[in-house]
């Protein structure tokens, strides 16, 4: 019996684990990428090429071969990155959720192996 539920509940959590990915990566082939599913209002992280420092964007939209948009939603400062630097955008709001759904998940796997581990 403690086998079973202790396998159960380590697929339940390796399921929260893969299922938190939020990340879209994009290819060296610039021609081949869609940046379509940006959405303009949102806070990216955009990861570069280059390994130079990630940064932060409030994406507004793209012009011509660069993403545009603002430092912050606060700060309104203009920032212009070129599609053919970047390597991944990060969805913040998602990796908050996906982050929270896991920990709530792990409670919930360690409650029921705590019960099934007292039950015996």
């Amino acid at each position: 019996m403690k086998a079973s539920v202790l396998l159960k509940s380590s697929l339940l959590t390796s399921l929260f684990v893969i299922s938190s990915c939020a990340t879209t990566k994009y290819s060296e082939d610039i021609s081949k990428n869609n940046y379509s599913n940006l959405q303009a209002g949102k806070m990216y992280v955009v990861q570069m090429r280059d390994g130079s420092p990630k940064q932060k964007i409030l994406f507004r939209n793209i012009v011509g071969e660069n993403l545009v948009g603002t430092a912050g939603k606060k700060d309104s400062t203009e920032v212009i990155i070129p599609k053919a630097k970047v390597a991944a955008v990060k969805d913040r709001s998602k990796a908050r959720i996906a982050t929270g759904a896991t920990i709530i998940g792990a409670a919930g796997v360690a409650a029921i192996v705590l019960s099934a581990t007292r039950a015996d």
